[in-house]
């Protein structure tokens, strides 16, 4: 099996083919519980650029490229070492060299975790969207939104008993779902399935996004699949008003002061439970960009190494709002926790914020003091949305 490959010297078709000035591929093969893949490098001058490959369009990408767009191809097998060079002219040789050592192929893991959708059995919304085939195999390229997916269900499967409990002593009725900055909606069509299919819990959904477009193909996506309960409508989450009060509210990569609106229109009807992952936070970093220029900082001198550097403000920003936003949460009578979404090499939008409403007991036995603006926002001098 092609176990790497890396393409080199350049021809002037490159930067036309890619849209960039590429001057290097790598491509190597990486081992899972579900296959291979592979994992492609694109390098220019000053950046490099990522991407997922199944096998077979990796040997689709080098049949295409090697000794055409670029002129030099060293393609590396457990038995062989084949290189295939272009010269001036464009003739093509291909030169073979047997391994001295046999290389080894990456080990696919052996034990599968097991996922609450699991694969081997077709989902048609998984189908349909793309993830997985017909026969059921996630497709190789997409098993990171997988795995994304079966987290988030996980969390959610760990406050559902206690929403059912809330719900059950108002009376009963199915599970009430507002999922705000749905987009595609992959989380909200899982969040279906899982609780219809596998959980057996009568539910209703609706989806709330501001692309117009991204709505109309969602609700195709549904009347396609013969999905019931589940409708998406076109929205701001500042302006929305439901017909009925949300048992739970989702947020994923709802944009910067989105997320707060999100979190404030759940504590304002009451939501059983919140599960949030946010997304941009500019609101709290430009507010300390500004008060880096007035005099007025001296009263957060701890804080000036944090504040120095652009990129450090940046990420501290982030966890101040976060964190402001869990405070603000456990005011309003929530149990709050701060959990780890997916694996910070896919991404360092990880927070994923989980809060469930107290019952009447755990209010009297450890209510939290309120204020109107906490101690840190105050040194600070910053006035996020979530504290208005």
């Amino acid at each position: 099996m092609l176990l790497s490959a890396t393409l080199s010297k350049a021809t002037a078709a490159v930067e036309e083919t890619f849209g960039r000035p590429i001057i290097k591929i790598k491509l190597t093969a990486k081992a899972s519980a579900n296959g291979y893949s592979y994992y492609m490098e694109q390098f220019t001058e000053k950046q490099v650029f990522h991407q997922h490959m199944t096998e077979e369009e990796a040997l689709a990408f080098l049949d295409i490229h090697a000794g055409k767009t670029f002129k030099n191809c060293v393609k590396r097998t457990e038995n062989q070492e084949i290189t295939i060079l272009a010269n001036k002219k464009g003739k093509i040789t291909t030169l073979v060299k047997e391994n001295a050592i046999k290389l080894k192929a990456p080990q696919i893991t052996e034990k599968k975790k097991k996922y609450l959708i699991e694969e081997g059995n077709p989902v048609p919304f998984l189908v349909l969207l793309g993830l997985m085939t017909d026969e059921g195999r996630v497709i190789s390229s997409r098993y990171d939104k997988f795995k994304q997916i079966n987290r988030f269900l996980e969390f959610l499967d760990d406050v559902i008993d206690e929403v059912q409990a809330q719900i059950l002593k108002e009376g009963g009725h199915p599970i009430r779902i507002a999922d705000f900055g749905c987009g595609k909606s992959y989380l909200t069509f899982a969040v279906h399935y899982f609780l219809t299919e596998i959980k057996k819990l009568p539910c209703e959904i609706e989806g709330l996004d501001l692309k117009k477009d991204v709505i109309d193909y969602c609700n195709q996506i549904t009347k396609k699949l013969g999905l019931k309960n589940l409708i998406f409508r076109t929205g701001d989450i500042s302006e929305y008003s439901g017909k009925e009060q949300p048992d739970i509210v989702i947020t994923l990569h709802a944009c910067d002061t989105a997320t707060d609106y999100a979190l404030k229109y759940a504590v304002s009807h009451k939501a059983k439970a919140i599960l949030s992952v946010p997304c941009c936070q500019h609101q709290v970093n430009q507010q300390l960009m500004a008060k880096e220029n007035r005099s007025a900082a001296k009263e957060a001198l701890e804080f000036q190494p944090l504040l120095k550097w652009g990129i450090i403000r940046e990420k501290f920003s982030s966890l101040i709002t976060d964190a402001l936003r869990g405070e603000w949460l456990e005011q309003e009578g929530y149990k709050v926790q701060m959990l780890e979404f997916i694996d910070m090499e896919h991404t360092p939008k990880n927070i994923l914020i989980r809060a469930v409403r107290k019952n009447k007991a755990e209010e009297n036995s450890d209510k939290a003091e309120k204020s109107d603006m906490p101690e840190l926002a105050r040194v600070l001098g910053i006035n996020p949305e979530i504290l208005k």
